[in-house]
């Protein structure tokens, strides 16, 4: 459906969550994300039949970030639309190019601490990829593109969630489009319960993130898993992901004063109750518990152990 003039949002079912692309049309054409393997020949080319759009005539394609639903499909989007460029942020890029470079860096750290993700939850991440497809444009934020004369897309850089999280904001209407750059306190099941941590693996520059849209004052704001959020609801919804945070780094205070030391297993076995409980993929509060727990070697009020699997609390004065 058109949400926005030129901005149009496919939608689909990712497992329990909702899923969401984006299609932004006027002389030219670009796609935000192409999910996982599946999903260009499930929802997007379907999608595309039906508002008589040639995928051959596809002019660019910005994957938002480097997680398997909103790359995954790059490889099947490529042999449909083979004229279409491929843009990523640079610093996603490594990961968004090869699977498995993701796999040991985004998703295999956690099986360190003891927290890996479900030996089915680690088969649909590899199945999910599809075959490495490489970036053609390299961005930064900052660019914009023209897509015709009342339609404009400025890229915005919105880390946290990861180093190069990218966004589109269209001024003509007012609307940000983030996909994962923002969370509120977790993602959502398609009945509007909250199952899933809000992953993020820089905390500072999350919440730098949320500042950016706050200044922005969206008129609307779109995801990648929540239904379109507009008007008073998007001041909301920024609130709720910087309150999440502001919790989750007291509840990891908490937690290492009252242990005197922990890993992260441990952590987020006490965290979960209280920032969630979360049912899926529960093993991804272990993000934001180690940025976190780092922030606090960083005030020298706590040290990490050389492997950096323990972190210990330290006597202030």
């Amino acid at each position: 459906m058109e949400v926005a003039p030129g901005i149009h949002r496919i939608e689909s079912v990712l497992g329990p969550r909702p899923f969401s692309q984006y299609l932004l049309s006027g002389e030219r054409t670009l796609l935000v994300d192409t999910g996982v393997a599946a999903t260009p020949a499930d929802v997007i080319l379907p999608f595309l039949a039906r508002v008589g759009l040639d995928p051959a005539r596809l002019d660019l394609v910005l994957v938002s970030h480097a997680d398997v639903d909103h790359f995954g499909g790059n490889a099947a989007t490529r042999v449909a639309a083979p004229r279409a460029l491929v843009c990523a942020h640079e610093l996603d890029v490594p990961w968004i190019e090869s699977a498995e470079r993701i796999l040991l860096e985004r998703y295999g750290w956690y099986a360190a601490h003891g927290i890996p993700y479900a030996p089915e939850v680690g088969a649909w991440l590899r199945e999910g990829m599809g075959a490495d497809t490489p970036v053609d444009v390299r961005l930064r934020g900052g660019e914009a593109f023209r897509l015709g004369p009342e339609l404009e897309a400025r890229v915005l850089h919105l880390p946290g969630h990861t180093a190069g999280h990218l966004g589109l904001w269209v001024p003509a209407s007012r609307t940000a489009i983030v996909q994962d750059a923002v969370m509120a306190r977790g993602l959502l099941d398609t009945e509007g319960n909250v199952i899933h941590p809000s992953p993020y693996f820089d905390a500072a520059a999350y919440e730098g993130s949320v500042r950016t849209l706050q200044r922005l004052a969206p008129a609307r704001l779109l995801t990648a898993h929540y239904d379109v959020i507009e008007g008073a609801a998007v001041d909301g919804f920024l609130a709720d992901t910087l309150e999440f945070v502001r919790d989750a780094r007291a509840v990891t205070a908490q937690i290492l004063a009252t242990e005197g030391e922990v890993t992260l297993a441990r952590a987020r076995e006490l965290a979960d109750p209280r920032l969630g409980p979360f049912s899926s993929m529960p093993n991804e509060l272990a993000g934001p518990l180690r940025a976190h727990l780092r922030e606090l070697v960083a005030a020298g009020s706590a040290e990490e152990s050389p492997d950096g699997l323990t972190w210990r609390a330290l006597r202030q004065g």
